[in-house]
């Protein structure tokens, strides 16, 4: 299947899936879901991938579920989890690395009724690439590194913005005096930029809009990989 943009269709679907969230109404649907989203995901996947390369030459990306795709269904049994079952935000991941995608560096995006999500880096850390992260800007001259290419980045375009902080304490080895030390303060670190989630529709225009953020934002993407590497084994 070749990748033109997703049919105008698939917007209302997935507000229709966030006001009907139960599975009995999704498998009733799912044979829209897979022409609507499943396919045209697969074939964005092959088309773009190889569009990153030219950014990232060693890119991962994998047009399957568990690869460069997520599953539509919400794991609800965890304590922490959303209620509802179906997601009606679809994800969509190239990472770089051998390691967990979500604790490797990625250009990822997802769209839903509300918005295209774009970003760069790695939203969130577990806690070893949460210590490897802290252990790398505990040196002045990657931390006034990092510095740098958030604001260089920033410059480029103003609906740039970096995630928010996590934490509120700095943690053991940081001092409210160190240059940067602000970054010590956060539980992952990507930028991002939201656009309006019609783009989709028109897949020239959306690999376009997409290259431009992630060639802007690659120098972030290479940082967050070095810090990546750093991460120790158990």
């Amino acid at each position: 299947m070749v990748f033109s943009g997703f049919d105008e269709r698939v917007i209302p679907f997935l507000q229709s899936i966030r006001q009907n969230n139960n599975k009995e109404w999704f498998e009733a649907n799912k044979h829209i879901y897979t022409k609507l989203i499943l396919e045209p995901c697969r074939a964005f996947v092959n088309e773009f991938g190889e569009h990153l390369m030219a950014i990232e030459p060693t890119v991962n990306f994998l047009p399957k579920i568990n690869g460069s795709l997520f599953k539509i269904y919400r794991d609800t049994r965890r304590s922490d989890a959303v209620s509802t079952p179906i997601k009606h935000k679809i994800g969509i991941i190239f990472w770089q690395g051998g390691g967990k995608r979500l604790q490797s560096s990625s250009f990822y995006l997802h769209f839903s009724p509300d918005e295209l999500f774009v970003s760069t880096g790695v939203r969130w850390f577990e806690k070893p690439m949460l210590d490897a992260y802290r252990d790398y800007i505990k040196d002045d001259k990657n931390r006034a590194e990092l510095s740098s290419i958030i604001e260089d980045i920033k410059q480029k375009d103003k609906r740039y913005a970096l995630i928010q902080k996590g934490y509120k304490r700095y943690p053991k080895g940081f001092d409210k005096d160190m240059q940067g030390v602000e970054l010590s303060l956060y539980k992952g670190m990507a930028m991002y930029k939201i656009l309006k989630p019609e783009l989709i529709c028109d897949g020239e225009k959306l690999i376009e809009t997409l290259y431009k953020i992630y060639e802007d934002m690659a120098p972030l993407h290479r940082f967050m990989y070095r810090v990546s590497l750093r991460v120790k084994d158990g």
